[in-house]
């Protein structure tokens, strides 16, 4: 059984199976809703039902809060019709968005690399048609034996989408990354549904590019820089690269390589804790500290781009704030568990 949901302010209608979330609805048929963690609990996907009933179904008490429930509200994530829904969302166009409609994959596991003790790549050659994609964009993953889809940044180039490269950091107590650590095997199928997110190059600012990654929050950086310059983008290009030490410094001689041939790139490493034995000659401390003393005038008109543990985004906003770039020229990417319920909102930037 479906229903039609019609979506304002652009007069969209299209009809929505009644086992299907709205936001899955409308990505799947090319209309962009705003979203972020998926799974009912930041509340960035809210929107208004101005005609008709929905199921609110397991979204977080924290972000949908009873009395918006009472004055209309749900969230797309969650919700499901029970009849014929007309909502309002605030949907932002930008101009560099492609909303590429979400499809559903097939992938067979095709290497599998330690790319430092705690991060594995992970390469899938995806069986049918290739994945179309914004570099930056991630996939939601399902892993045999776990409920619920998790999600993986692309850490390729969207050059060959007949494959693709996940960046999965093992997560102690986690119920999917061990098992991808542990178990999975060349050969070994995998299904994924992508590409979703709105963290993407924002060529149109023009200017001065900066990417912050931390630990496998590296993988989005690492698929917009490679993108930036197999395309010819000829503005400064800086990407910083934070790790605790040089053993969990990883694809340091992709980017060295990528400096060497490109003028406009430049890559900066830095290791907060450092062994002695290493003989580390570059950068040191935490990553938002190398990139203050990189840029001692500040970032005015410039573009930064964070991906990595809330920490680390949190005190690089700060330190590109204070250097006069602020929220309209900043974006991040983090993704979200029930563990983080009660840390979603950042008390510095009202998009995280």
């Amino acid at each position: 059984m479906a229903f039609r949901l019609t979506v304002e302010p652009i007069g969209e209608t299209i009809e929505v199976r009644e086992d299907q979330t709205i936001l899955d609805a409308c990505l799947r048929q090319g209309i962009w809703l705003p979203h972020a963690c998926g799974h009912g609990l930041c509340g960035t996907c809210k929107v208004d039902v101005l005609e008709g009933e929905v199921d609110h179904a397991d979204a977080s008490s924290f972000a949908l809060m009873d009395f918006e429930r009472e004055d209309g509200k749900t969230l797309a994530c969650c919700a499901r019709l029970t009849e014929d829904v007309v909502i309002e969302a605030e949907i932002d166009e930008d101009e560099d968005a492609e909303h590429i409609p979400i499809r559903d994959f097939s992938a067979t596991v095709t290497k599998i690399a330690d790319l430092t003790p705690d991060i594995k790549g992970i390469w899938l050659t995806i069986d049918g048609d290739p994945i179309r994609f914004q570099p930056g964009q991630y996939i939601n993953l399902t892993v045999p034996g776990v409920e619920g889809p998790r999600a993986f940044s692309i850490a390729s180039s969207p050059k060959d989408g007949a494959m693709i490269e996940l960046n999965v950091r093992k997560v102690p107590g986690g119920k999917a990354t061990p098992l991808l650590h542990e178990s999975l095997k060349e050969g070994d199928h995998l299904s994924f549904t992508g590409p979703y997110g709105q963290f993407f190059t924002r060529r149109s600012r023009g200017g001065t590019q900066i990417f912050v990654g931390g630990g496998s929050g590296l993988s989005s950086p690492k698929s917009m820089v490679l993108d930036l310059l197999e395309n010819g983008w000829d503005e400064p290009v800086y990407l910083f690269q934070g790790a605790r030490g040089l053993k969990d410094l990883y694809y340091r001689d992709l980017f060295e390589r990528l400096a060497a041939e490109h003028a406009n790139f430049h890559y900066i490493p830095a290791l907060s804790e450092p062994d002695p034995n290493d003989g580390w000659a570059g950068e040191t401390g935490f990553i938002h500290e190398a990139l203050q003393r990189a840029f001692p005038d500040g970032f005015a008109d410039m573009t930064a781009y964070l991906c990595g543990p809330p920490p680390m985004i949190e005190a690089t906003i700060r330190t590109l704030m204070r250097g006069f770039l602020f929220e309209e020229g900043i974006f991040t990417e983090k993704f979200l568990t029930a563990a983080d319920e009660d840390k979603i909102k950042s008390p510095v930037f009202r998009r995280i």
